[in-house]
This record gives C-alpha cells, sequence and structure tokens, in this order.
C-alpha cells in the first residue's frame, strides 16, 4: 500500500496527500461530523493529476470515494479505513463565461455560492439555489442531481448542466463539454453522470446554463388554514404569477412554532397557531410591476379566503429574516437532536394524508416524539426529521418502514433531491422496479468493473 501512496505523491506533490491524523482531523458526514478513516485523502491539481491517480488505483484495485462540500445527507462521502479519498478543494477555477451564449465553464470543486456570485458580475444568475451553497460543491450538486429552492420555476441541477469532463475508474477522461442548448448527435453522455453519485465516475469540470439576471423580486410569508386552502393557494399563484414564481416553501406548524415561539432563535412574523405557512416569492425584471402583480396576487387570495393572515417584505433586510427560519437547518439539527433525516417525493394531492398517517403511526410507538416537516411543496418535496430522543440501530430500521413503506403504494420515491448513498440502498426497490435496477446494476458493472468507485453506496448489494 505504501508502494501506491507514494506514486500517488509523486503525482500530487507531498502537500497533497494526507495520511493518517491529517485525515482523521477532517470530517466524513455534515450530521454525525464523524471523522474521516480513509487510508489516505488525495487532492489533484487538475484532471491530468486526477487521471494520472484513478489510473494508479485501477492497477491497484484499490477503491476511492470522492468528496465535494461534504453537506450530503445520505452518508454518501463516508469512507471505510481501506477506502482512499478524492478530494475536488483545489480544483476551484471558473474558467470562463460566455454572456451572449449564458454558459459558464468551471471546475468540481467550486463552491455552489461563488458561480452565483461569478453569474451576478455579468448580469446573469445560475438558477440553482440551496440553503448550503457556501459549502456544496458543483461537482457534488452534479454528483447528487442537487435540487433547491427555485426548482419550482428552473428545474434540477440536471436542467442546468449543458456538458461535462468525467474522469472514469480506469483513468481515462471523458470530455463532453458541450455549450449548445441543442446537440442531437448520439447519446447525450451527461445524463449518464447526472445524480450517479460518483459511482459511475468523477465529475472534474462542468458548462453551466445560465439564466437572465431577475432584478426584481418579491417574498412574503403566509399562514394557510388548510391543506385544501394550501394546494388553492399554489394553484392561485401558478395561475396570478405564471413564469415568474420563484419559490412555493411549505412549514407545518410543528417546523414553523419550533423555529420560531417555541425556541426563541426567531421574531414569529406570524402567529404560529396556524397547521401550515408558506414562503412565496416571485421573480421579475421590473421592480414596479413585479410588486404589483404580486400584491394583487396577495390580494385575490385573501378575498377568495386561500390564506388567514400574511406579511410581505419591504426590504431586503425583512426577506432575508423571513427565508433565516425557512434556511434554519443548523437550528433544527441544534433543537430536536438526535433526529432522523429524510427528504422524500411524492404527488402534492398525497401529502397531507402521509403526514398525518405518518404523525400517528411514529406516536404509536414513541408518545412523545417529534415529527417535524417542511419542503418545497410546489415541486413535490417534503424534508422529514423525526426526533424519539435516542438514535440506535432498531429504532432506525422502524422509523424507515414508517417512512418509506407508505410511499410505494402511493408511486412517491425515498429521495428527492439528496440522492440514496448508504442510507437508502436497501430501500431501493421502493421506488425503483427490478428492471430498472438491473440495468442500473448492469451499467456500474460496464462504468466500473472493478466496483472500485463510490463501493457499496446507491446500489443494493448482491446477494
Amino acid at each position: 500500500m505504501d508502494t501506491l501512496l507514494d506514486a500517488i505523491e509523486r503525482v500530487v506533490g507531498e502537500k497533497n496527500i494526507l495520511r493518517g491524523e491529517d485525515v482523521r482531523a477532517r470530517s466524513a458526514d455534515w450530521i454525525t461530523r464523524e471523522p474521516c478513516l480513509a487510508l489516505a485523502l488525495v487532492r489533484p491539481a487538475n484532471v491530468d493529476q486526477l487521471s494520472q491517480v484513478m489510473a494508479l488505483c485501477y492497477e491497484a484495485d484499490q477503491p476511492i470515494v470522492t468528496h465535494g462540500g461534504l453537506t450530503g445527507l445520505v452518508r454518501g462521502a463516508v469512507a471505510a479505513s481501506n477506502e482512499l479519498v478524492i478530494s475536488l478543494e483545489r480544483m476551484t477555477e471558473i474558467e470562463s463565461i460566455d454572456p451572449v451564449g449564458g454558459t459558464l465553464t468551471v471546475q468540481a470543486g467550486a463552491p455552489l455560492q461563488v458561480v452565483q456570485e461569478a453569474a451576478e458580475q455579468i448580469g446573469m444568475q445560475f438558477a440553482l439555489d440551496l440553503g448550503a451553497r457556501g459549502s456544496c460543491t458543483i461537482g457534488g450538486n452534479i454528483a447528487t442531481n442537487a435540487g433547491g429552492i427555485r426548482v419550482i420555476r428552473y428545474g434540477m441541477m440536471r436542467d442546468q448542466v449543458l456538458g461535462l469532463e468525467v474522469v472514469l475508474a480506469d483513468g481515462s477522461v471523458v470530455s463532453s463539454m458541450n455549450n449548445m442548448l441543442k446537440n442531437n448527435a448520439g447519446y447525450d453522455l451527461k445524463h449518464m453522470f447526472i445524480g450517479s453519485e460518483g459511482t459511475l465516475g468523477i465529475v472534474t469540470r462542468a458548462v453551466l446554463k445560465l439564466q437572465p439576471q431577475q432584478s426584481a423580486s418579491q417574498t412574503a410569508l403566509v399562514a394557510c388554514d388548510s391543506f385544501e386552502n394550501l394546494i388553492g393557494l399554489l394553484q392561485h399563484m401558478r395561475q396570478t404569477l405564471g413564469g415568474e414564481l420563484g419559490a412555493f416553501e411549505v412549514m407545518w406548524r410543528s417546523y414553523y412554532a419550533l423555529l420560531t415561539e417555541e425556541s426563541g432563535r426567531h421574531n414569529p412574523p406570524l402567529d404560529t397557531n396556524s397547521p401550515f405557512y408558506v414562503l412565496i416569492e416571485s421573480l421579475g425584471n421590473d421592480q414596479a410591476e413585479t410588486a404589483q402583480r404580486f400584491e394583487q396576487a396577495i390580494t385575490s387570495a385573501f378575498e377568495k379566503e386561500l390564506l388567514s393572515d400574511a406579511v410581505v417584505a419591504s426590504s431586503d433586510a425583512q426577506r432575508d429574516r423571513l427565508w433565516a427560519i425557512r434556511e434554519d437547518i443548523e437550528g433544527l439539527s441544534e433543537l430536536i437532536a438526535p433526529r432522523f433525516v429524510f427528504d422524500i417525493s411524492l404527488s402534492i394531492v398525497d401529502m397531507n394524508t402521509y403526514v398525518n398517517a405518518l404523525e400517528v403511526s411514529v406516536r404509536d410507538i414513541w408518545p412523545d416524539a417529534k415529527v417535524v416537516v417542511f419542503g418545497h411543496l410546489g415541486d413535490g418535496n417534503l424534508h422529514v426529521s423525526i426526533s424519539t430522543g435516542e438514535v440506535n440501530e432498531e429504532m432506525r430500521i422502524i422509523i424507515e418502514d414508517l417512512v418509506y413503506k407508505p410511499l410505494q403504494a402511493i408511486g412517491g420515491s425515498i429521495s428527492a433531491e439528496h440522492g440514496i448513498g448508504l442510507k437508502k440502498k436497501n430501500h431501493l426497490n421502493i421506488s425503483r422496479n427490478p428492471g430498472e435496477i438491473a440495468l442500473m446494476m448492469k451499467l456500474k458493472e460496464v462504468m466500473d468493473p472493478k466496483g472500485l468507485l463510490n463501493r457499496g453506496k446507491v446500489l443494493p448489494d448482491k446477494h
């Protein structure tokens, strides 16, 4: 093993291969903060170095785990003591921006926020946005097909990617750095790697699609007295705001009251006695026109009795305070730790029945348990946190069954935007049929015949 590490060191340099306690000092998981137990951590500077490292590992049958911003929630970056970690933290360059074509070419280790700011400097925007924007990386966003708060308008990460460069398990480089919106010349290979969680190849560079910058925005927090009104409000906002609807983020009372009145972390802009709260945001180009349409939409929603109370932000500071409640995931973690975290997708019309039944089934076993729910309702994605006061393996198995099994009957998904990783792989059959899983495994065998890339993640173990 020392022979392999010495060979890798000659490629990346002594300072860019960490061993022993230098590796243990790093985290492997955002939630547990557990130390990285990998054999070593390698930091290539460019695709050529990574290609050489991967070729050496392939020849030595050395398994690899890739690290980005480590903001995932499914233990997809956890490495065993016999595995090598590849970190892309040195590959952060924004290589070019084309304001005419509306593209940005970037290395995979660049943080999402850096890309957003680069787009803003030329009067455009990169549409993907999520709370971990300062830490998560473009490569990680691509590998997990990240979602976030703008999916209702711009779609998932898959919709923001035009081209990719990827290093395969054997060190070969596939460069498909397409910068055209239309290119039907054969298979669109990038989609094979987007959402593959590092199991088919390591993304090193990407061509991203930019959108026109929306200089005007309006934000409101509203309260709804029933789920039926909540659905009606979503339809109403879609119809009245059209393409300007940028976010429709719902907080069940369990989330909103906990983060405001119950904990004192945030001042509640609205009373905490309603069952549902929604952050609504519109994005446009003219401030006066956007504000007028937004005000009309909120007013007409009141007239239709779709909402019971509302506060509209009159400044950027007020907007930030409203969003701070929705994005205070660290606060949520602190308030109900330890907790089990779930990221699911289902039809909007099934959500209320599902959540109510889940709360009953959990409290039938643990009467004092907390079930906290929020999510991107406009695109069918809920985030569920369950706290029973302790965490153990037996409890985890029971709670996962309570959360996941009902999804199968209603055609839901065990993962909306966070991927599968280690945590969900044994439940994959709930959301994917045997034919789909068989094809995934066949693709894995072809792309990674030695099973070196993110070994044991995403796909169920062979029996």
